[in-house]
């Protein structure tokens, strides 16, 4: 019996071993399975920031070649689509030559050559970004910065002292919208759609005829009292009068600027359905901000030329023999309104003769004459050529309160 409890007692003995041993063995081997389980999770880890790093890389390359693919096409459709903007090389051609000749006449024709593409570059943008505001927002867009050349050549103008300049090229752009835009427009869109005759809305018309009898007396009034010698003040009525037309005019815009938007929306309601299909087949090609940055882009360099083109009028009058009224009158505005002119041309031969009117006297706003609402090309030939008429009038016309070079040689030495 003893020795059997001696066997009993051996045999748990060597059971409580054999369950030590297994013990430690499972808890090595569970410590090796851990141990294999960290390092598998650390490779795993390094693999996913390794993927993670690649697919930001790759995300950050895609995204930057994409960007350059955008402003590439953005130069490309903005800069090279137009045939017309091979004319941009004259105006780094101009500088140049200012800066090594001093020819006022080369400086003069290269400042006119230049700023043509850059004008009509400016009314494009304007249209790409008229595309994310709506037409009617989008006429006032054209009517605005199309005067925008305009408006930087009377700005250095007025620095250099040429008040007869500025006062003759805002009647030289009044003359070119009435008559020569609107007549290219009447007639490119005659020619185009002769079938029958194109129509615009009489509504809009009337407002477009009211302001234009505003202006009129705005402009006409102080110059009667001017020239029948009545001033109440001498040298002082006629100058406080016209300064406070142009406060009535300011205001006039401003009001009329509110009816068009806010007040009397249905007025222009026709004209936005008529054209919102074809709005929908031309989508813009560039973005809105691109659109933007042109925008700034163009009227800084617009502005670079301008100042050169306005230093060389006297010298380039002298030197062409053309009378500083001619430059004055037809061909600044010419150059100033070449953006109205191209949208103006384009929006008619497309049959939407609401927006050219918009586009071409928004500036001026004239439209009293075809109170019919309806135009054909035969109206814009006859517009054209009574600005033929004016233009010719003012090409052998002196004007004596015009600035005019002393003959002392092209460059003025």
């Amino acid at each position: 019996m003893d020795d059997q409890k001696t066997s009993d007692h051996s045999n748990k003995s060597i059971d409580l071993r054999i369950h030590s041993n297994v013990e430690i063995g499972s808890l090595e081997d569970k410590a090796v399975l851990e141990l294999a389980d960290e390092k598998l999770g650390r490779a795993v880890s390094i693999a996913r920031k390794q993927h993670s790093f690649k697919e930001n890389s790759l995300g950050s390359d895609v995204f930057n070649k994409k960007c350059q693919n955008n402003l590439w096409n953005s130069i490309k459709i903005v800069v090279f689509s137009n045939k017309l903007n091979i004319l941009m090389i004259f105006g780094p051609a101009a500088i140049i030559v200012n800066q090594t000749t001093g020819l006022h006449s080369m400086v003069f024709l290269f400042c006119l050559l230049g700023i043509i593409p850059l004008a009509e570059r400016l009314g494009y943008a304007t249209e790409q970004l008229a595309c994310y505001t709506g037409p009617t927002v989008g006429g006032l867009l054209n009517a605005t910065f199309g005067n925008a050349t305009e408006l930087i050549i009377s700005v250095f103008a007025l620095r250099n002292g040429m008040i007869r300049v500025v006062q003759q090229s805002l009647l030289g752009s009044i003359l070119s919208n009435m008559l020569l835009v609107l007549g290219c427009a009447f007639l490119s869109g005659g020619l185009v759609i002769m079938k029958r005759e194109q129509v615009f809305n009489k509504a809009t018309a009337g407002v477009n005829s009211g302001l234009l009898l505003m202006s009129v007396m705005g402009l006409l009034l102080p110059a009667v009292l001017h020239s029948t010698h009545t001033e109440l003040h001498f040298g002082k009525s006629e100058l406080a009068l016209s300064r406070f037309s142009s406060c009535i005019m300011l205001l006039a815009y401003a009001a009329y600027l509110y009816f068009q938007l806010k007040s009397q929306k249905k007025l222009y309601n026709m004209e936005e359905s008529e054209t919102e299909s074809d709005d929908d087949e031309e989508a813009p090609v560039i973005s809105m901000w691109e659109a933007i940055l042109w925008l700034s882009i163009l009227t800084v360099w617009i502005a670079v030329l301008s100042e050169y083109l306005v230093d060389a009028i006297e010298g380039a009058s002298h030197a062409l023999k053309i009378p500083v009224a001619f430059i004055s009158v037809i061909l600044l505005p010419i150059v100033g309104n070449a953006a109205e002119h191209a949208g103006a041309i384009m929006f008619a031969m497309k049959d939407k003769l609401d927006i050219s009117l918009g586009v071409a006297i928004g500036s001026s706003t004239q439209i009293a004459m075809f109170g019919e609402g309806t135009s054909n090309y035969f109206k814009g030939l006859m517009l054209i050529f009574c600005y033929l008429i004016i233009a010719a009038s003012f090409f052998v016309h002196v004007d004596l309160d015009s600035v005019v070079d002393k003959p002392q040689g092209e460059n003025g030495g």
